[in-house]
C-alpha cells in the first residue's frame, strides 16, 4: 500500500509537484501504515486502490475552477470511485445526487440524467474532493482521524495560496467546518444545506449553486461549466 500512496503516477503532474511534501510528513507515514495493516487484516476499502485519487488525475491543478466538498466516500460495494457524490455509470443514482439533479433541473432546466457519473464535471475543472479519501467497506467514517483530513486541508489551502477566483461550493455542516479557515478574497464560497433527503427541503433545493458558479466564473474570465451530464 505505500507503494501506492505515494506514486506520483496516480496524480496529475500539477498536484504532484504542489503536495510532494505532504506524502514526506509524518502524518502521511501513519496513515500509509494504517492502510497498509487494513489491507493486511483483509478488510475490504473504497475505492479500489487505483481510484483514491481519482480527483487529482482527472481535474489537473491549473484547471482548477470549483470545488465540490464531500465527506468520506460511499461505503456500499461498486459506489465509490474516487470523486465525490459521484458513482459509476451503471450504478444507481444515490439518494443526494438525486437531489443535486433535481437542483440543476430547477435552476438551469437540465434534464434528470440516466447516471451518476460526475466525470465529465471533473473534465471540465470541478474538484470533487472529499475530507477523506478511503473508507471500509459499510462503515462510514471509519477511515477518519487518520490522516486525510490534514491532506485533504492541504489540498485547500494551495488552491487558496496559488489560484484566484475558485468557487467553493459547501453543502452541509461538514463542508462548511472544513473551510472555515478559509479567509481569502480571491476564492468565492457559496453555502447551502446538504442534499442529503433529511435536509434537501431546508434549503439546497433552490439554492441555484449551478448557475451562480458559472456567473462568478464568467466574471472572473473564466469559461462556465456545462452541468449537463
Amino acid at each position: 500500500m505505500t507503494q501506492q500512496v505515494e506514486s506520483p503516477f496516480l496524480m496529475e503532474k500539477g498536484w504532484h509537484e504542489e503536495l510532494r511534501q505532504e506524502f514526506e510528513k509524518p502524518y502521511m507515514e501513519d496513515l500509509q501504515n494504517f492502510l497498509k495493516i487494513e489491507y493486511e487484516e483483509g478488510k475490504t476499502i473504497y475505492p479500489s486502490q487505483e481510484n483514491i485519487f481519482t480527483a487529482f488525475s482527472k481535474t489537473p491543478f491549473d484547471d482548477v475552477k470549483v470545488v465540490i466538498i464531500g465527506q468520506d466516500p460511499y461505503h456500499n460495494p461498486g459506489q465509490a470511485h474516487g470523486l465525490s457524490f459521484s458513482v459509476p455509470e451503471g450504478v444507481k443514482t444515490p439518494p443526494s445526487l438525486r437531489n443535486i439533479y433535481k437542483e440543476l433541473k430547477e435552476d438551469l432546466q437540465i434534464p434528470i440524467p440516466s447516471h451518476g457519473s460526475l466525470l465529465s464535471w471533473a473534465k471540465q475543472g470541478v474538484l470533487l474532493l472529499n475530507a477523506t479519501l478511503t473508507v471500509r467497506k459499510n462503515e462510514p467514517k471509519s477511515h477518519y482521524d487518520k490522516g486525510w483530513e490534514k491532506f485533504t486541508d492541504a489540498v485547500l489551502q494551495r488552491l487558496v495560496e496559488k489560484k484566484r477566483g475558485i468557487v467553493f461550493l459547501l453543502w452541509g455542516r461538514s463542508a462548511k467546518e472544513k473551510c472555515e479557515h478559509i479567509a481569502s478574497e480571491d476564492v468565492h464560497i457559496l453555502t447551502a444545506p446538504h442534499p442529503s433527503p433529511f435536509s434537501a427541503y431546508t434549503g439546497f433545493m433552490g439554492c441555484k449553486h449551478f448557475s451562480k458558479t458559472n456567473e462568478l466564473l464568467e466574471k472572473e474570465g473564466k469559461s462556465p461549466i456545462s452541468w449537463e451530464l
